[in-house]
Formats: structure tokens, sequence, C-alpha cells
């Protein structure tokens, strides 16, 4: 079974950068892909953006693109969510996907931002 963890949320002011870790158990380039996703407060979960390969561009949810950028370490069975120009209504709970034949997901980071 996969596993992955999620870190590097925390509470940041508007305008402000986070980047956020998802370390995987398994050897990413064996996935089909992976994801980042966000649940806000008392909303559904949403999809922020999708990486499956790395000659790949990642693609956004339209109201983080130019804001958020995904990226992999693939020595490091990582990839990362670098988060520029942050506003409140990117607050919520961020968890990383991955899939082969199956759905695997992190338990979620926190992050907060102030206005």
């Amino acid at each position: 079974q996969v596993h992955l963890v999620e870190s590097g949320g925390g509470l940041v002011q508007a305008g402000g950068s986070l980047t956020l870790s998802c370390v995987v158990s398994v050897n990413i380039t064996n996935l089909y892909g992976m994801a980042w996703h966000r649940r806000a407060p008392e909303k559904q979960r949403e999809l922020v953006g999708v990486i499956t390969s790395p000659t790949i561009t990642p693609d956004y949810v339209d109201s983080v693109k130019g804001r958020f950028s995904i990226s992999r370490d693939d020595k490091k069975n990582t990839i990362y969510l670098s988060m520029n120009n942050l506003k409140p209504e990117d607050t919520g709970i961020y968890y990383c996907e991955g899939w082969d034949e199956q759905k695997c997901w992190g338990q979620g980071t926190q992050v907060a931002v102030s206005s």
C-alpha cells in the first residue's frame, strides 16, 4: 500500500508564501499521477493541481494559476506545492493524492492565511 505524508503547512499572512511537501512510500515514477487537493472550512474538497509526468506541465485550478506551482523530486519520492501570493481564501487542509490502480491519500496539512 502506498503511504503519503504531507508537511509544510502553517499560518501565513496574505501575500506570503508556503511550500508543502508530500513524501511517498514508493517510487513515484511508478504512479500514474499525483495531485494536490484542498478543503476549505465548510466547503467541499477541491482539486488544486495535477502532475502526471516529469515531462508534462502540471495543470491547476483557475483560482491558483500563476500563484501555485507543483514540482517533483523523483530521487526523494516527493512532490511539492509552492504557494505564492497567498490569499485568505487559500485557507484549508491540503491533501496529497497518488494513484496507480488505486487512489491513496495523505492525512493532510493545515494552511491558514490571515488577512
